[in-house]
């Protein structure tokens, strides 16, 4: 079975604003709403990995650019 594509990060947080939405329908059964967590669980953890990438990157660019400031 292939393996799913990860979604990107506006993709991820689209969907998790959606189940958010959607659990808060009281008329949902609790087994759609323990689906519905878990996968927010998922989307929200592929949501944080992609924002401490973002920010490593962001970080080492600055770095790279106060250390090429200071050989000037």
């Amino acid at each position: 079975m292939p393996k799913k594509e990860r979604p990107t990060f506006e993709d991820a947080l689209e969907k998790l604003e959606s189940i958010v939405e959607k659990l808060s329908d009281q008329e949902i059964s609790l087994e759609k709403s323990v689906e519905l967590y878990e996968e927010g669980l998922r989307l929200s953890k592929i949501c944080t990995d992609t924002l401490e990438q973002a920010t490593l990157k962001i970080e080492q660019i600055d770095q790279t650019n106060n250390s090429n400031k200071e050989d000037s």
